[in-house]
């Protein structure tokens, strides 16, 4: 099996990656009072070391009172937050990797199990996480400018301090999200609407105000989903007709490159096709892609919640997609939270010495 081809460069912009490999966001909680540590730049470090072409953070919260329900997911705003990221960029840089934030807005969420809440109500569209779960307050549209202009003054945030793109967070139910959502969103005004495209408008000029603050060359990332965390099945777009009029207008407004989330990689995103996400979104959009979901590991992350293991496993079907052009980056989640060094063994064909995940690497920021 020869991993050539995803060793090969991307240039995009602000990116020159000397691989293909995203390391993926993954949410960690390390950052206590959304200050991230020491030991957060050298986690992010020890990735940049083992070859990652891109490294993502973990979603990094906007400036909102309730963006957050963890008081140890990390900020991305503030002087003390802002100084801890510039030391974790100042040393990917220094391990010759390269870096974007993920920045979020958790929207409407389930309170947090420590007890910890945000100190003002949750946040949404419409006062719903899920149908017929409220646990929030509806945005007013005084609000949702200010989120807007957040989202910007983060996106500005990161590339005053030297990060080489950014990663906007639409997935996985959380706040652009739940705009997305027709069971979340059920405003009448011009945020809200019957159709995806219509709902789409949030989210829109959440990406036009951060071209705005970047300016044009700089490279900016989004993340979607179909699933949501509660319900697997879900699909936003039906069909590759939906899908393209959701996703081309986020390309227009600035979107360079679509990061396309399911569980599972090679699993068809729709009938008569083995395209996956990824491989769809870019045949409608024309734009570059990454593809996500269990590469490198049997079971997938939510399992690994659960506190299931996982076994290391082939990556011959990725490369035979990656090949065909199906999509042009590949985020691997897992296998980089356990090993950091993972890229370059697969570099050097040391399959051998690919290790396993287990729930414990969940509990600590893995560094060797």
């Amino acid at each position: 099996m020869s991993t050539n081809n995803l060793f090969s460069p991307f240039n995009l912009k602000t990116l020159n990656l000397k691989n293909r490999i995203v390391m993926a966001p993954m949410t960690r909680s390390f950052s206590p009072n959304g200050i991230p540590t020491d030991e957060v730049a050298s986690y992010y470090q020890k990735r940049a070391e083992g070859e990652v072409g891109l490294i993502l953070s973990e979603g990094t919260v906007i400036n909102r009172a309730s963006s957050s329900n963890d008081a140890n997911v990390p900020h991305f705003y503030g002087d003390a937050a802002l100084k801890g990221w510039k030391k974790v960029i100042d040393e990917v840089h220094a391990a010759g990797g390269s870096m974007g934030p993920q920045i979020w807005h958790m929207g409407i969420m389930d309170n947090h199990h420590s007890g910890w809440v945000p100190p003002v109500p949750f946040e949404g569209p419409s006062g719903l996480n899920r149908p017929d779960f409220r646990n929030g307050v509806a945005m007013t549209e005084k609000d949702i400018e200010d989120t807007i202009l957040a989202f910007g003054q983060a996106a500005a945030d990161a590339k005053r301090l030297g990060f080489d793109t950014i990663e906007i967070h639409g997935a996985h139910g959380y706040l652009i999200d739940q705009f997305f959502r027709a069971e979340t969103n059920l405003r009448t005004d011009i945020y809200g609407g019957k159709t995806l495209p219509e709902r789409n408008r949030f989210a829109i000029e959440v990406v036009k105000e951060i071209r705005k603050q970047v300016g044009n060359d700089f490279a900016v990332i989004m993340r979607f989903s179909q699933f949501k965390p509660s319900d697997y099945n879900y699909k936003l777009a039906k069909n590759p007709q939906e899908l393209e009029a959701w996703l081309t207008p986020l390309v227009e407004a600035g979107v360079d490159i679509l990061h396309c989330s399911q569980r599972r990689f090679w699993e068809p995103e729709f009938e008569d096709s083995d395209l996956n996400f990824a491989g769809w979104a870019k045949k409608v959009t024309g734009a570059p892609t990454i593809t996500v979901g269990s590469v490198g590991l049997s079971g997938d992350f939510f399992g690994a919640f659960a506190g299931e293991s996982s076994e290391p496993t082939s990556l011959e079907e990725l490369n035979r997609r990656f090949d065909r052009g199906d999509f042009d980056l590949v985020a691997v989640g897992r296998p980089l939270l356990s090993d950091p060094n993972w890229v370059a063994k697969i570099k050097a064909g040391k399959m051998d010495q690919l290790k396993g995940f287990s729930k414990e690497a969940l509990g600590q920021l893995v560094l060797e």
